[in-house]
């Protein structure tokens, strides 16, 4: 562990050194500004640690004031060593094309776009992760669907990350925002958390309040495996969800069967072998003439399983949508889909963007949802 700690730590300061490197000796401005650089640039690798190790320190209010701190200085790094690596071609194409005044011009102009793009970025990011998640609408056409569940509605929340910086209120404003939509059923799909019931269990608290014709379901995500799944699935079921463990429910609505299904998070056999996430075992049992089977699945890649086992729709999160520009371009490589509704074969898989944030409070380009999805009939 020390080890990790230490490489990654010393490939921030190398990042650091690179960003100093490349922008401060070309900015147009005095030792004043080029020594509050140097000491921001030293600050920032000695507090983004904070950002992920702050949960560590048992006392509080300090943890999480050390973790806001870490978390916000990660996120303007991020934008900060993003913008600089592009600056590289711009400055490449500069000095073939321009004459070495303009490039000179060029170069200092740039260096001081950087920074300012960075913290832009950084500020709207935030404003974007902390204001309340927006409703998405979204229709399924499912084949066959029967009359009496065409218009059926479930809101989907996902990856709130309750956590150092996500408290009690901000899950209040979304448990609030979900009940004034009515829905038949809520879906919560995983990543709840990031942290143990017996710090935040007075933070989710607010989940009791959930209201829906059918009920409100969960199922795990990997945050909670690394959070204590079994308390926090025994700490729902307190609350009043319902957590669907490779199981199913079948809601009868006003004549016809409806399959929910739920199953553990893709990766939940690295740790619990007995929770292995299964689609097929999920859906066992089910009655066949169900006129629509739904599963709940954290991770998108569960869609191959899923589509296998015979279901229609699955509603998915864990990507964030990416949560902020350019990371979005990167999920296709771990995921199958970022965000949206996709089609794999017969099966429509959902994969929200989030409805809060996870890290740095911040969003760009993938603003957090609260997922209203209604059942279509296709013809």
């Amino acid at each position: 562990m020390r080890r990790r700690l230490l490489f990654a730590s010393s490939v921030v300061a190398l990042l650091h050194i690179y960003i100093g490197l490349r922008l401060l000796p070309a900015l147009p401005f005095g030792p004043a500004v080029i020594t509050a650089g140097v000491v921001w640039l030293v600050l920032s690798t000695l507090l983004l640690p904070l950002g992920l190790i702050a949960r560590g320190i048992s006392s509080q209010p300090l943890s999480d004031r050390l973790a806001w701190v870490g978390l916000l200085a990660m996120g303007l790094f991020s934008s900060l060593f993003v913008l600089t690596l592009l600056r590289e071609p711009v400055l490449l194409i500069g000095y073939l094309a321009l004459p070495l005044t303009q490039f000179a011009a060029l170069k200092s102009a740039s260096a001081v776009v950087v920074p300012v793009l960075a913290l832009l970025a950084s500020a709207i990011g935030f404003a974007n992760a902390r204001r309340r998640a927006r409703v998405v609408h979204v229709d399924v056409p499912l084949d066959n669907l029967p009359a009496a569940l065409n218009g059926f509605t479930i809101v989907q929340i996902s990856d709130i990350h309750v956590g150092p910086t996500i408290k009690r209120r901000y899950l209040d404003a979304i448990v609030n925002k979900v009940n004034a939509l009515q829905p038949d059923v809520i879906a919560v799909t995983g990543d709840l958390v990031d942290g143990s019931v017996a710090d935040l269990s007075p933070h989710t608290a607010p989940l009791a309040r959930l209201q829906a014709r059918y009920g409100a379901y969960f199922v795990t995500g990997n945050h909670e495996y690394y959070s204590g799944a079994d308390e926090w699935t025994a700490e729902l079921r307190r609350l009043g969800i319902n957590v669907l463990i490779n199981e199913h429910v079948v809601l009868d609505h006003d004549g016809a069967p409806l399959v929910l299904a739920g199953v553990t998070d893709y990766t939940a056999h690295h740790f619990n072998a007995d929770q292995r996430s299964d689609p097929q075992a999920a859906l066992a049992g089910a009655p066949e003439n169900a006129g629509a089977r739904v599963l709940l699945a954290h991770q998108p890649r569960s869609a191959v399983a899923a589509d296998e086992a015979g279901f229609d729709l699955q509603l998915s999160g864990h990507t964030h949508g990416g949560q902020f520009w350019p990371w979005n371009l990167f999920v296709r490589f771990q995921q199958p889909f970022t965000a949206g509704l996709n089609r794999l074969n017969r099966l429509w898989v959902y994969t929200s963007r989030g409805t809060g944030y996870w890290g740095p409070p911040k969003r760009f380009g993938a603003p957090s949802e609260i997922t209203r999805v209604r059942l279509v009939s296709a013809t």
